[in-house]
């Protein structure tokens, strides 16, 4: 039998569209969320969600992840499990790494010279933290493999142990650097740099230091008007529904949002919901509406 892909995780189609990948995704994560669902296959079953999104989400890695010979960034290496894989030091430069490193073989390079070459022995990776994290900050532990040089020339791959801390306030995209995690040549040593990613919320998304959301409502909440309480990762705030609220509408909670200097705010994107007329007395609540309004929104449209 086959492994699952991605797609078998998400329970969609190789062809499915970016919305029916992240409907799907929602889906799940609500339903295998940590604050909901308890239990070691629950908590399995959210990370391998949380990591098929990952990959389908963005373009570049569905493309490569699509590709009949994958990419190693986006295959199911170790590193790629753990949300956490090192680039190509260098990358994007046009000398070789080799070469770098035979400048450090043997210790025939003078301290100044190794040196002005140490840019070239800094590691770059990306950790994965959970959205929580950014409001109280956290430590993560990591097992890192670094490449070292000895003083013969040799290159030996190394594994350590790392607690990184996550500073409060910290944004998807930023870089935590580690200061002698790099690479390591002779009497030389690069720095490592973690650029931040959220995982995947099945309630929030973030942009920069705001967040939204989407909020279910029902049809008398949003026509009379409502006070509810909505839980926000900082607490539970109340929260007043206008009356004849739209669909759509989008309600502001200031400084709700990433905590800073502002903080940032939350959005709140209402999604009205229409209760379905299951029962005789359900049809009839929406016959005795539809003859006491008169309501027609085609009327613009001369319907």
């Amino acid at each position: 039998m086959a492994p699952a892909t991605h797609y078998d995780t998400l329970g969609v189609s190789p062809t499915a569209s970016d919305e029916e990948i992240k409907r799907a995704f929602r889906k799940l994560a609500r339903k295998y969320h940590p604050d909901v669902a308890k239990g070691a296959e629950a908590e399995a079953t959210f990370k391998k969600v949380n990591e098929a999104y990952d990959v389908l989400k963005d373009p570049e890695k569905r493309a490569a992840y699509d590709a009949p010979e994958p990419q190693p960034d986006f295959s199911s290496s170790p590193h790629w499990d753990g949300g956490f894989g090192f680039s190509h030091p260098g990358a994007g430069d046009m000398r070789d790494f080799e070469e770098i490193l035979r400048g450090f073989r043997g210790g025939n390079r003078h301290g100044s010279d190794a040196r002005s070459n140490q840019r070239f022995l800094d590691q770059h990776a990306r950790i994965v933290v959970p959205l929580d994290a950014a409001y109280s900050g956290a430590t993560q532990k990591l097992i890192l493999q670094v490449p070292q040089v000895a003083q013969n020339g040799d290159v030996a791959i190394t594994e350590r142990d790392v607690e990184v801390r996550i500073p409060k306030g910290i944004l998807e995209g930023q870089n935590i650097r580690l200061r002698g995690e790099g690479i390591k040549a002779s009497d030389v040593v690069g720095d490592l740099y973690l650029e931040v990613h959220f995982q995947p919320h099945p309630v929030y998304r973030p942009e920069g230091r705001d967040l939204y959301l989407e909020l279910p409502i029902t049809p008398w909440e949003a026509a009379l008007g409502h006070k509810i309480v909505l839980p926000t990762p900082d607490g539970k705030v109340d929260l007043r529904i206008p009356k004849n609220a739209r669909n759509g509408q989008k309600l502001r909670l200031k400084g709700k949002g990433l905590p800073a200097s502002p903080p940032g705010d939350l959005y709140a994107q209402l999604l009205i919901v229409n209760p379905p007329a299951v029962s005789k007395k359900e049809a009839e609540l929406y016959e005795a509406m539809a003859q006491e309004t008169g309501f027609n929104p085609r009327r613009a449209m001369g319907g």
